[in-house]
């Protein structure tokens, strides 16, 4: 299993918004042997959160070898076109570093701000895709469907990865959302938050019955974790306001759906939870190949005790 950190984009109490404070945690990340560095997406959110592509790019000369993800972002939301060219700069200025994941988003007040009907955001997604893939492709055929078209459209520069960066999907696990992946996408990003182990094992035996049936080879289509709310202390009382009052409140669940879903909590009830994501065995492969942890106190720290657990492994 390979890890990465996404970037601190939100303000859990402590408004320490900074430059330096980003750059600290990419050098941190990437001195740690974190492989991803990775940044969500939302244009309005109940907490005050950073552009994520912007905070991506800021943290450029930080991040040395890693690869920098979005996880995920909204092409829908952002428009296609305009995010194609951000993305786009952002791969060439890392020099093809870039992975992006994207979304549609689960929040209807980031469409209603744009003007575009939370019920189209599936639609919109799959053309959004499309239009990725045009634009990146100097040259190639163009996209027209029902929302967007790219004809007579050339974007330059061009992404240095050659017909652009890798494009993910990120689905929760349904079966329509695991058909979408298989269709379009070139990996699978799954949320903590919003699965288990058991339920990872389950939704990736179906997309691999999906690929399947695209005619893909499954054993070569990568799967990461993202949002992994993390916050590892030995202090039980502690980790438990942590995940009550923080996490909890932040994504709506309650504090005992979250206990057998994110790394909130002992070292040893991490290091299992660690375990189990990584053995969710698909029989005979195993279970998440990449995943993105988020800390939501004490950052630098953080990342440090999640290394030392996952060393333990």
């Amino acid at each position: 299993m390979e890890y990465g950190a996404h970037l601190p984009l939100i303000d859990f109490g402590d408004g320490s918004y900074s430059l330096p404070r980003l750059q600290n945690y990419a050098a941190a990340a990437r001195d740690l042997g974190f492989r991803y560095l990775a940044a969500n997406d939302h244009l309005i959110f109940p907490k005050p959160w950073l552009d994520g592509p912007t905070a991506l790019a800021a943290v450029l000369a930080e991040s040395g070898d890693m690869t920098l993800a979005t996880t995920v972002a909204l092409p829908t939301i952002r428009g296609p076109v305009a995010f194609a060219k951000a993305a786009s700069t952002l791969d060439h200025l890392s020099g093809g570093r870039l992975l992006v994941g994207v979304g549609p988003g689960s929040s209807p007040l980031d469409y209603h701000v744009v003007g575009i009907p939370f019920e189209e955001r599936w639609k919109r997604l799959e053309e959004s895709v499309q239009v990725l893939r045009a634009l990146w492709n100097p040259g190639g055929p163009s996209f027209r469907g029902r929302f967007y078209s790219t004809d007579g459209a050339e974007l330059l520069p061009a992404p240095a990865q050659p017909g652009g960066p890798p494009i993910w999907i990120g689905s929760w696990g349904s079966p329509i959302g695991l058909r979408r992946v298989a269709r379009l996408a070139d990996g699978w990003l799954a949320s903590a938050y919003n699965t288990t182990p058991e339920r990872f094992s389950h939704a990736l035996a179906k997309l691999r019955e999906a690929l399947a049936a695209e005619g893909k080879n499954a054993d070569a289509f990568p799967n990461g974790l993202g949002t992994a709310w993390t916050f590892i202390s030995d202090d039980t009382d502690e980790a438990e306001r942590v995940l009550r009052d923080v996490v909890a409140t932040l994504v709506r669940r309650s504090p005992d759906e979250l206990r057998a879903s994110i790394l909130v909590g002992t070292r040893e009830h991490c290091r299992d939870l660690l375990r189990a994501y990584r053995d969710a065995a698909c029989p005979p492969w195993r279970g998440v190949q990449r995943l993105l942890i988020w800390p939501v106190r004490d950052d630098l720290r953080q990342l440090e005790l999640f290394m030392q657990i996952a060393e333990d492994l």
